[in-house]
């Protein structure tokens, strides 16, 4: 998780499947337990959006995007009456409502903001509470049942959960030296990928990915490559460098293609956008009436949808590629879909 830095978290059932890919022998038990001990931290940052961070490194990594989310909403807080004093005055509220360990859900705190003639619905109440997380008040808390059964997300005090929390605007050596921090995690994670790949992802400037890497190249020198292909630079982990030259397929020893089944906000589709044309596909998926599909990637290049029901305590996986699999590939998928079973810790089963 921590290699990653941050993992897009929008639908959390989903993002819980992107964190145990990436993580041996991980299940979705485990990686909510994370969220409840606060290990994971869910909040609204970089692009904004929800996210998955460590609690060691939200405290930087929230300082360094804090001014760049405040700008990026700046319209809307307009539109919806969230300005300096009153939102200092609701984040003195919020703040109060979940100190000392009383994480609250979201309903909750819109009837504590309502109580004080606060906004406790619709864009306004989303707006004194995103503009809570950016400022470093509010974070996720420890996910609840509901009476149905359905997982509830909480928000806590940042300063509770966030175990080094970063004063505020980042400059001079800590900007340098968070930047460059966040350009050796994303591009020795995600590369080979552009500046303008990072830029994207990160919500900061092409100028400001180009110093992190300047200051990376000092601060663990040899750690990331340069390579260029289709006339663009490319900068990857000089250990993975090597392997950008070998044929893709599967991998040595295996006698069968590499399948994965992604969510449609995964890294690997999220953490792209100049280059992310090599992943094979135009769209990061495929709009349906009933909710988005997912990703099928074979050898790593997209090649089909997937989604998920369950009924009769079974998960039924629902997959749609774009041309016939072969045989190798079926047996492929269906062993995805066993994996998927296991960090569900139920029968997973090809529909």
């Amino acid at each position: 998780m921590r290699n990653l830095l941050a993992v897009q978290s929008q639908e959390f059932a989903y993002a819980r499947w992107t964190v145990a890919q990436r993580t041996p022998s991980s299940t979705a038990a485990a990686v909510e337990q994370a969220v409840a001990d606060g290990t994971i931290l869910r909040t609204h940052i970089l692009r904004p959006t929800w996210h998955f961070v460590h609690r060691d490194d939200l405290g930087w990594l929230m300082a360094l995007s804090a001014d760049r989310l405040h700008q990026g909403n700046k319209g809307m807080y307009k539109r919806t009456g969230v300005d300096g004093e009153t939102a200092a005055h609701s984040g003195r509220i919020l703040a109060a409502a979940v100190a000392d360990g009383a994480h609250k859900t979201r309903e909750e705190l819109a009837d504590v903001l309502g109580q004080a003639s606060f906004p406790g619905k619709g864009l306004g109440f989303i707006y004194h509470l995103m503009h809570a997380e950016i400022s470093g008040i509010l974070v996720s808390g420890a996910p609840v049942r509901s009476a149905g059964g359905a997982l509830k997300q909480t928000y806590a005090l940042f300063s509770e959960r966030v175990t080094a929390p970063f004063s505020r605007p980042l400059s001079g050596a800590d900007r340098e030296h968070a930047l460059g921090q966040m350009a050796l995690r994303y591009f020795s994670s995600r590369g080979p990928a552009t500046v303008k790949d990072c830029s994207a992802w990160s919500g900061l400037t092409m100028k400001d990915v180009t110093l992190g890497l300047n200051v990376a190249a000092e601060l663990s020198p040899g750690t990331l490559t340069r390579v260029s292909f289709d006339d663009l630079d490319f900068y990857v982990a000089s250990a993975d460098a090597e392997a950008l030259e070998a044929p893709a397929g599967p991998a040595a020893g295996s006698v069968l293609p590499r399948v994965d089944l992604i969510q449609c906000f995964d890294e690997y589709v999220m953490g792209y956008s100049q280059s992310r044309h090599y992943l094979g596909g135009t769209a990061p998926y495929l709009p349906e009436d009933n909710g988005p599909m997912h990703v099928v990637l074979v050898d790593g290049r997209l090649a089909g949808w997937w989604r998920h029901s369950f009924a009769g305590g079974m998960c039924g996986l629902e997959v749609r590629m774009d041309k016939p699999t072969t045989k190798e590939e079926q047996m492929a998928l269906e062993a995805e879909a066993e994996r998927y079973g296991i960090f569900l810790g139920m029968e997973a089963k090809l529909l």
